[in-house]
């Protein structure tokens, strides 16, 4: 195992150790038998002992004589325990002064101070305090402390001391190795005039001594210790302060930043929620595409930002009270209607509202499109029948036939009879015309009052129809009696033209009729049955040739037997001319009809490839973003590293979906073509953009809280504020001082291990710190307990207890601080801070202006109604 530093500064080859413990018998013969070493020691326990003495206003020249009769000896250890001892004997007899030393002698040994031999506590604190001199002097040229004799004679060491904590006071730069008695006066002069040392060494007694006194120079040290230690305890102090003070405003401004912005974003919820409830539909197709375009507007402009809002608040909020809890502080508690539960309540309402909001536009754009086309197809069949039936009323009110030969009698029935086909044949136009009134009342057609009057004036015109057609067969065939000749040819005319004429009404009726598709096999169906019809056209034809061959025949005969050539046929209203108009109008229409559904197809076609433009970006999307998911999962998750490892490798996550954002945006492009086409299905992928929306909002919320999890952690974990290289001082500390070498110190080891940290301990100190680090009262303190109390000790958290003893020191131990003290102590920031919120003091002692620096810190944790 490798050595630490302080173990390779005390340990050494056999030989030299040898050699050396000969060199240390052979100074400790000398010394005790040399008489100017008694004497110095009764001068440094002498100045020593002034140096507490003076704190009380008093002092001793003459040790036997100013402690004989214990009052001294009793006020000089009230000063170093601080506590009081037994009131002392006032009589000067014998028996008063040797029961004052009793008193003094029993207050020693109550405090565990073994007062025979040299025992393991005082073994124990020589160790500590010299590991804490080397520790400190470590760093300087030419100083390499070993003992408390020898290694201090050119006085470096001393020089060093003062210039590792008040490096104002000397320039170590400028001293020479070989001029101890210049270290040496120059180190005592400082700490006399500086530090509040008393000079308890005398320079050429330390230079002219082959090995100075161990205990002198360890009581002088002792002192240097002491005087340091409290130093550090004030700057420490102060800077426990501004620490507090920094992580107090610090939060107030994520507070009210955190206030702002809810407010703000609950504001726009209110704003837009009553919108999306909104589902009162518009009369027309433009307004509802109005529609449809605001509501596109606000899923790809308004709400996305808000998306962001929402999520950064919240993690705004977490760290907030992550950063409060690891610093002892109370939980922000926002405004009421301001938690992130209200938010996100209030988030889940305008979502709610939102959903359903897309579907039910396209429904009514849907519905209105076929509303259209229904009003359309109305008006057009109705205008035929309207057309057809003009003037029919008339004809069948007539009666001509009173006046009329057998032959035009029975020319009337037999043109009849073919009025009558003709009607029946427009019995289903009728009912269609019904049908189409009849949708269009169950769909709120916005006009459907006017087609109600018309098809309701069609119906009762068909109903009256019907009546005169019945009415007039029954006259005709009462007339038809007194009629026997009936022109054969011109009967047969009539009967095969009204059907082929009906025929070619209906198909051009059929060829010019409206169609509305969605995809290409329905356009397919329409062009099969367009085929169907073509196919009948030859056999169509035929019967026009036949229908011709007919009228020849009259115009062949009228002219053998001298009749006009212009002469009527008395049974049929259809002229050969109506028939040869029509056939050219249905020839001309059926490529028209070609072309309709050969555009409608190329439509077909434009959507279909929409559809799989579309599909083919949503199947990669899709999946996109369920790896991404995935992988931040095994990142959140599975990284053997460091936090760091996984911070960076979530950032560089983050930055591809952040460059992953124009696919989305182009995806949204084409969507919005999909729906400007009227296209609402697409059987190539089962993504909707609906989908991507929900699956892309929630990846950059996922992303954006992993990474805030993971700052989060790094928080908690710097906020302990233990550094590696203090964990190495830990360790090294306790293997020094484990003896046993069994991972565990006992007491004596311990309270030695703590002075080597620079701990200034008394009795009642050490006993509170015994009870945290062995509660069990072991006599044993391992190495958990130990990491466990230098981590409280030295990590960066605060308790209201800490900050009222770092401000008790600055205030030198008073129950108050003044304004002048807090300005001297604390940077300017910092000191203001505290002076305009700090109370006024009302103890009856205090000056004034005094401030109460106890209720000030406990409010900053929440302890106080401050």
């Amino acid at each position: 195992m490798m050595m630490t530093q302080v173990e390779t500064t005390v340990h050494y080859g056999n030989g030299y150790e040898d050699e050396y413990m000969m060199q240390e018998d052979e100074w400790d013969r000398d010394m005790l038998l040399d008489p100017a070493w008694e004497q110095q020691q009764r001068k440094t326990f002498t100045a020593w002992c002034n140096s507490h003495l003076r704190k009380a206003g008093t002092q001793i020249e003459n040790i036997e004589e100013d402690f004989r009769n214990g009052l001294k000896l009793m006020l000089l250890l009230e000063v170093i325990s601080g506590e009081r001892l037994p009131k002392p004997d006032r009589g000067k007899m014998r028996f008063h002064k040797i029961a004052n030393v009793n008193k003094a002698l029993d207050f020693i040994s109550s405090k565990g101070v073994k007062l025979v031999s040299i025992g393991a506590e005082e073994t124990s604190a020589k160790e500590g305090l010299l590991l804490w001199c080397q520790r400190k002097t470590a760093p300087y040229r030419n100083v390499n402390v070993q003992n408390f004799h020898v290694s201090w004679k050119d006085g470096l060491a001393f020089c060093a001391l003062i210039h590792r904590h008040r490096p104002d006071l000397i320039d170590y730069s400028k001293l020479n190795k070989d001029d101890p008695l210049g270290n040496l006066n120059l180190a005592f002069d400082i700490a006399e005039k500086h530090l509040d040392i008393p000079k308890m060494l005398d320079a050429e007694d330390i230079i002219n001594t082959p090995k100075p006194d161990e205990r002198a120079i360890m009581t002088y040290v002792s002192c240097f210790y002491h005087a340091f230690a409290g130093a550090e305890q004030a700057e420490t102090a102060a800077n426990r302060i501004c620490k507090v003070l920094g992580v107090n405003q610090e939060n107030e401004k994520l507070m009210e930043e955190y206030e702002r912005l809810a407010s703000e974003l609950l504001e726009w919820i209110r704003r837009t929620t009553p919108w999306l409830e909104n589902r009162t539909p518009e009369k027309t197709m433009a307004e509802m595409q109005r529609k449809l375009e605001d509501f596109r507007d606000y899923r790809r402009k308004h709400k996305p930002p808000k998306v962001q809002e929402k999520c950064q608040l919240e993690i705004n909020f977490n760290t907030l009270q992550t950063k409060l809890r690891i610093s002892n502080r109370p939980a922000f508690m926002p405004s009421e209607g301001k938690m992130v539960s209200d938010i996100a309540s209030a988030w889940q309402g305008l979502e709610q509202a939102e959903k359903g909001y897309e579907e039910w536009l396209l429904t009514e754009i849907r519905r209105l499109e076929r509303l259209d086309h229904l009003a359309e197809k109305f008006r057009q069949k109705a205008t035929n029948h309207e057309n057809w039936a003009s003037g029919k009323e008339l004809t069948l009110s007539q009666k001509d036939y009173e006046t009329t030969t057998l032959t035009e009698v029975r020319a009337l029935l037999r043109k009849h009879e073919a009025f009558e086909s003709d009607l029946a044949a427009h019995q289903d136009r009728v009912e269609q015309i019904a049908a189409i009134a009849q949708e269009l009342n169950e769909l709120d057609y916005h006009d459907v009052a006017a087609v109600n009057q018309r098809c309701q004036s069609i119906c009762d015109l068909w109903d009256r129809l019907g009546t005169l057609t019945q009415k007039r067969r029954e006259a005709l065939e009462r007339t038809e009696k007194l009629l026997e000749t009936i022109d054969q040819l011109f009967l047969e005319f009539a009967k095969r033209s009204a059907p082929f004429n009906n025929w070619m009404e209906g198909a051009m009726e059929d060829l010019q009729d409206m169609f509305i598709v969605h995809t290409i096999e329905e356009v397919q169906s329409l062009i099969a049955a367009h085929e169907q019809f073509k196919a009948t056209l030859p056999e169509a034809d035929a019967e026009r040739q036949a229908i011709l061959g007919i009228h020849n025949e009259v115009q062949k005969i009228s002219q053998s037997y001298g009749i006009k050539a212009n002469i009527i046929n008395p049974y049929s209203t259809i002229t050969t001319e109506e028939l040869l108009n029509k056939w050219d109008k249905v020839k001309k229409l059926v490529p028209q009809r070609d072309g309709a559904l050969q555009e409608e197809m190329a439509r077909q076609h434009a959507h279909e490839r929409l559809r799989r433009q579309f599909a083919a970006q949503a199947n990669l999307i899709g999946p996109w973003i369920q790896a991404r998911m995935e992988e931040i999962g095994r990142c959140s998750l599975e990284i053997g590293g460091t936090l760091e490892d996984q911070m960076t490798q979530l950032k560089q996550c983050e930055h591809v979906i952040v460059a992953y954002k124009p696919n989305i945006d182009k995806l949204e492009g084409d969507h919005q073509l999909i729906q400007e086409s009227l296209v609402f299905d697409n059987k190539h992928t089962n993504y909707t953009m609906e989908h991507i929306r929900v699956g892309w909002e929630l990846l950059l919320t996922t992303i954006a809280r992993t990474i805030n999890e993971i700052e989060t952690q790094i928080l908690t974990r710097d906020a302990k504020g233990i550094s590696q290289q203090q964990m190495n001082e830990f360790r090294s500390s306790f293997n020094h001082f484990d003896r046993k070498k069994n991972g565990a110190m006992e007491t004596d080891d311990f309270r030695a291990c703590l002075i080597s940290m620079g701990y200034d301990l008394g009795e009642v100190e050490f006993a509170r710190i015994m009870m945290l680090v062995d509660p069990s009262a072991t006599g044993i303190v391992s190495f958990q307990s130990f990491i466990d109390f230098m981590t409280r000790e030295t990590a960066d958290t605060d308790t209201a207890e800490q900050v009222v003893a770092s401000f008790r020191i600055l205030a030198a131990d008073k129950p108050y601080i003044l304004v002048e003290e807090l300005r001297r102590e604390l940077p300017p920031e910092q000191a203001e801070y505290c002076i305009s919120r700090m109370p006024g003091y009302k103890g009856h002692e205090a000056p004034p202006g005094a401030l109460d620096y106890t209720a000030f810190s406990t409010a900053l944790y929440g302890e106080s109604d401050l």
